[in-house]
């Protein structure tokens, strides 16, 4: 019997970690039939006619056909949408510029973070919701600036913390494990949490299709899973099947998931990084033998290059010639708005 194999284009496709994924579904990569490969390919085709030629590879292709079941048209008016938003949101310039100096003082009200690996070898994310004091919060950053930082932490989860984890385990991964911590979380913070919370949904649903592979739902106050027995009836039963809502009791069926030594001592594991784990970025992703540069730090060195190259043919030219029109400087602008967790 042959392998599974995922069947790529030279044109788009440079991938250096493994792209078959474990998971034996059908449109998952590795296990396409030929009429999701004919969609792929069309889905490619008409996008490049519309004047596209980012992100076309065909692990994101696939990844937007699965989050519209495969609706050609659908996947691809996402994909437009997607790519507006990055353009308005100033996605490539945030990832390579953004510096989130106040990230300890904010993770004193609100922890999210990725920490090591589950036992699939997926990047575990964890998140607390419990000490989110958006007053207390918005005197030391923005709500702009939380947006930019949860966005910047996408990108790098799809490079370099994916690929990282791909290359270690021997399997592609595409998603990672999280786990919301509600522990906190009464009536008085309701409103303002699930006002932000809603922001980050939209987000990650919308722009960022199929990165949830597990979501355990911790410490959830009493009457949550009444709640979202009914909430769950509006959700796609493949997004329904990754969530587990748990109580107090919820360390048994979360540490048999993620591995004890990777887990936080404060949810029941035995890690404890020196300066805290919620500070250390752990995971593969850091290891040498696992980790590259992620693909748009080298796009911006080649745009520091041309820059470079630009501005000394224009001294060059200005010595030659004398003097002529000032010399246009060059600046990269993140601009950054608020935008309105199911996958």
């Amino acid at each position: 019997m042959t392998a599974p194999t995922l069947k790529t284009d030279s044109k788009y496709d440079d991938y250096d970690y493994p792209t078959t994924s474990p998971t034996v579904h059908s449109g998952h990569p590795g296990h396409t039939n030929a009429e999701q490969d004919a969609q792929v390919f069309q889905l490619r085709t008409q996008l490049e006619q519309a004047g596209y030629s980012e992100r076309l590879d065909t692990l994101t292709m696939l990844r937007f056909l699965r989050a519209r079941k495969f609706n050609v048209n659908l996947a691809k008016q996402m994909f437009i949408d997607c790519e507006k938003w990055r353009k308005e949101f100033g996605v490539d310039d945030l990832v390579r510029n953004f510096d989130y100096k106040e990230k300890p003082k904010v993770l004193e009200y609100y922890s999210q973070y990725y920490h090591k690996t589950d036992k699939d070898g997926r990047p575990v994310y964890i998140e607390q919701l419990g000490g989110i004091d958006l007053t207390a919060m918005y005197k030391i950053t923005t709500a702009e600036r939380m947006l930019q930082n949860l966005v910047v932490e996408y990108e790098k989860l799809a490079d370099p913390r994916l690929p990282a984890c791909s290359r270690k385990s021997g399997q592609l991964l595409e998603t990672s494990c999280s786990i919301m911590d509600l522990k906190g979380v009464g009536l008085s913070k309701v409103s303002s949490v699930y006002g932000y919370v809603k922001q980050v949904s939209a987000i990650s649903q919308n722009y960022y299709p199929e990165r949830l592979g597990k979501l355990y739902m911790i410490n959830a106050p009493w009457g949550f899973s009444s709640v979202f027995s009914v909430v769950k009836g509006f959700l796609d039963p493949v997004t329904v099947g990754k969530i587990h809502i748990l109580g107090s009791g919820y360390q048994s069926e979360l540490l048999a998931q993620v591995p004890k030594e990777n887990l936080p001592k404060a949810f029941g594991g035995t890690c404890d990084c020196e300066g805290s784990c919620a500070l250390s970025d752990l995971g593969p992703w850091q290891d040498p033998q696992w980790a590259k540069p992620p693909k748009w730090a080298s796009s911006k060195k080649e745009v520091s290059t041309t820059i470079e190259n630009e501005a000394s043919s224009n001294i060059s030219t200005h010595k030659a010639q004398g003097p002529s029109n000032p010399a246009t400087e060059q600046v990269e602008q993140g601009a950054g708005h608020q935008v309105p967790i199911t996958q």
